[in-house]
């Protein structure tokens, strides 16, 4: 694992009923022992900001990249992508796992693009932390608004950097889904109605 996650860390920070898992029987049995699955059985990710897919109420099994969009005629998609599990939704693009790299997958349909978003599962849940506890603790304090939003800029550029040192492909350019999310948190839009920065920006 690239980042030290565990579930006791995750559930201190946003409560155990803010923690979506998928269950082993979800993923293909060559999946299933898999490191990357592993965690999303037993540490998950908080709600919110990154939506963990349900498996099939009649399969009990997850979608398969094939399943969503026919990567043989995408440019970039590696061979075998078509049997990725799909694990889950950020932003506009599909994420599946690559069980024999690893890596997490950011599949657009629309674009017709699979491009690498994470090393590893570890990667995918340390940013969606990070990205959701600023969402969900962020306060814009006495300062002025331009004050305020250049401190929150600042925060989004720490995850960043701090992300990027270990692992560079969640922010490696400005079009990768995390980027996109950065910058809409650090332009104060994706707060929550009930969050101190909402609260504080609106009144």
């Amino acid at each position: 694992m690239l980042f030290d996650i565990t579930r006791g860390v995750l559930a201190d920070i946003f409560g155990e009923d803010r923690l979506a898992t998928l269950p082993a029987t979800a993923f293909p049995p060559s999946v299933a022992d898999t490191e990357g699955a592993g965690l999303l059985r037993t540490v998950g990710a908080p709600t919110g900001t990154l939506l963990l897919y349900e498996p099939s109420a009649e399969s009990g099994a997850l979608s398969l990249v094939r399943d969503i969009a026919d990567t043989e005629d995408f440019e970039d998609a590696p061979p075998g992508a078509g049997s990725w599990p799909v694990i889950g939704w950020l932003l506009n693009a599909h994420l599946a796992l690559d069980p024999d790299s690893g890596q997490v997958y950011a599949v657009d349909a629309d674009e017709e693009t699979v491009q690498a978003l994470h090393t590893d599962v570890s990667s995918l849940i340390h940013v969606t932390v990070q990205l959701q506890r600023l969402l969900e603790e962020f306060t814009f304090g006495d300062e002025d608004e331009e004050a305020g939003f250049e401190r929150l800029e600042r925060e989004v550029e720490r995850i960043r950097e701090e992300t990027g040192g270990v692992d560079p492909l969640p922010f490696r350019h400005d079009e990768t889904v995390w980027s996109v999310i950065g910058e809409e948190i650090a332009m104060g839009q994706r707060f929550t109605g009930d969050s101190p920065g909402a609260r504080s920006l609106h009144g």
